[in-house]
């Protein structure tokens, strides 16, 4: 397969308050001339602390067609590297080998001449990707459909909305013949609408075999749109794997915390003289602990405790958190087997087990706890946050999702069942 993107040694340094001065008034190039010899000393002095390596030996290389995901925090380097892919930046070391024309969506508004109007720009870009102007009337109309801003077409692009300029610039860089195309968070801005308009043409140019190096902190948009995802984290490279499992190793060093939980020591584990807590894992149907799990497939959280002090009725629970913190359903063991009974004193395990085609692909945080309702309602245990699961779609056609490719909203995708009842159109509809 042929190589799409090659990138090698690749590295890029800043100089800190390196930025142009401006235009100066002869008073004050006059002044700053008397004072050049002590600004020389202080830039010998403080050269090395003021430099910052926002890219550090970055190599990977991508196939053609394939779909790889660019994540982690703010100052991790992504942008830069889309810069530098994008001829915009030059490294300071190491090489990129970009395999035909590239279309990029990087910051908004790049490419584009504040002064021309958003007709002038579309052709302006054409040409900046080679694109020739008869192909560019080709694809014109379709251009300006999918960007939805018509009546403002022959409008310069400086009196744009934020919203409008996005539009138009993702609408240029996806319908334009590029090979490869690189794009920063076209998520970020505008609404829901859009937002699942750019998914759906992401999904569809990923299946005419383009190739899109994708950077996003909508975790969901990658694992959905990418096979593999690349970590980067204070301008390293520190993983480069299957999308699912990067972003659940992402995710879990962003909140300190991962698929299993364990407490060897006993006098650390959450708990009392009654109960504590030893270990809190997922775990899919097999029993092996698990960081990512199918859509359809049940999920099973795993609570391992110590009943201490026998005579109490116990009760384990557990609460979900989407990744956005909102509290999506608390539950608690109502089995027959242990309910009204007080149990003795041993080691125990619940598992609360969370059905397939229940939730949404996306990543979930757990917390647990166990509680007592005889004699009285008491908390004998608690962990927040302690453990992370990540659901994956995988456009699978016995899944909630169907036939449909696009993105669906909300933290919960129940299959639900369905009857349709056909009537005659003369017959009435009881």
């Amino acid at each position: 397969m042929t190589s799409a993107i090659s990138v090698r040694n690749l590295s890029k340094r800043y100089q800190i308050g390196g930025l142009n001065p401006g235009y100066t008034t002869f008073r004050e190039f006059l002044a700053g001339a008397m004072v050049i010899p002590i600004r020389r000393l202080r830039r010998i002095q403080t050269a090395k602390s003021q430099t910052v390596w926002a890219l550090k030996d970055i190599n990977f290389e991508m196939q053609s067609g394939e779909v790889v995901g660019l994540i982690g925090h703010n100052g991790a380097g992504k942008s830069t590297l889309l810069k530098i892919l994008s001829r915009i930046n030059s490294p300071t070391a190491g090489r990129t080998e970009v395999n035909g024309r590239i279309g990029s969506l990087l910051e908004i508004g790049t490419g584009f001449h504040p002064d021309l109007t958003g007709r002038e720009n579309i052709y302006l870009n054409g040409t900046i990707l080679g694109t020739t102007s008869s192909e560019v009337k080709k694809r014109f109309d379709e251009i300006v459909a999918f960007s939805e801003i018509e009546n403002f077409i022959d409008t310069p692009v400086k009196w744009y909305s934020t919203g409008m300029y996005l539009r138009l610039a993702f609408s240029v860089a996806v319908h334009l013949e590029t090979e490869v195309l690189v794009m920063d968070e076209v998520l970020a801005v505008g609404d829901v609408s859009f937002q699942q308009k750019c998914l759906d043409k992401m999904n569809q140019i990923r299946n005419e075999g383009r190739t899109i190096l994708f950077v996003s902190h909508t975790m969901s948009a990658v694992t959905r749109l990418c096979d593999r995802a690349i970590l980067l984290d204070t301008g390293h490279m520190v993983a480069d794997g299957p999308a699912a499992k990067v972003v659940n190793d992402y995710l879990g060093a962003s909140w300190k915390i991962t698929s299993k939980r364990e407490w060897t020591d006993a006098t650390e584990a959450p708990g009392n003289h009654v109960v504590r807590l030893r270990r809190v894992r997922i775990r899919d149907q097999e029993g092996r602990t698990s960081e990512s799990t199918d859509i359809r497939h049940p999920v099973g959280v795993d609570i391992a405790y110590e009943v201490l002090q026998p005579g109490v009725t116990l009760t384990p629970r557990i609460d979900l958190f989407s990744d956005a913190g909102v509290h999506l359903f608390s539950a608690h063991d109502i089995g027959d087997e242990w309910r009204y009974r007080s149990r003795p004193t041993g080691q125990y395990v619940s598992t609360a087990w969370i059905p397939g085609n229940f939730l949404s692909e996306g990543n979930f945080v757990v917390n647990v706890s166990v509680m007592s309702h005889t004699p009285s309602t008491m908390l004998h245990a608690q962990a927040g946050n302690v453990v992370t699961f990540q659901v994956v779609d995988y456009h699978a056609k016995d899944s909630a999702r169907g036939d449909y490719v696009g993105p669906i909203g909300g933290v919960l995708r129940p299959l639900l069942n369905w009857t349709t009842e056909f009537h005659a159109i003369d017959q009435p509809v009881q």
